[in-house]
């Protein structure tokens, strides 16, 4: 499972989560700084990421143009890296079978505040 984090979290995400989510990046990591969100969707397709971002334009293009990629909207608000880690950690086996089930295009988390 790869996720690619849109450029609303910390770029050490992918890095603080590599045990878990093993070859995941940043958008900016991935030269996309500058990118569309369709440019953005058009690479995690691809390149066989999940988008994960706290943007609701990405759930529009779910909707839009199916899956891949799948998208995972974390609606959390200002959160530190360190609380979006532990989301994500928690919803370890959530995301998997969220990532292996063929009908899913669209899973949003939100946080408990």
């Amino acid at each position: 499972m790869k996720l690619l984090f849109d450029q609303n979290f910390s770029r050490h995400l992918a890095g603080r989560l590599a045990d878990g989510f093993p070859e995941s990046d940043h958008v900016l990591a991935m030269g996309l700084a500058r990118a569309t969100d369709r440019e953005v969707w058009q690479f995690a397709r691809e390149h066989d990421f999940m988008v994960v971002s706290k943007d609701d334009d990405f759930n529009e293009l779910a909707r839009l143009l199916g899956s891949p990629p799948k998208v995972i909207h974390l609606a959390i608000g200002n959160s530190t890296t360190t609380e979006v880690e532990a989301v994500l950690r928690s919803s370890i086996g959530s995301i998997r079978e969220f990532n292996e089930s063929p009908e899913a295009l669209l899973v949003i988390g939100r946080g408990d505040r």
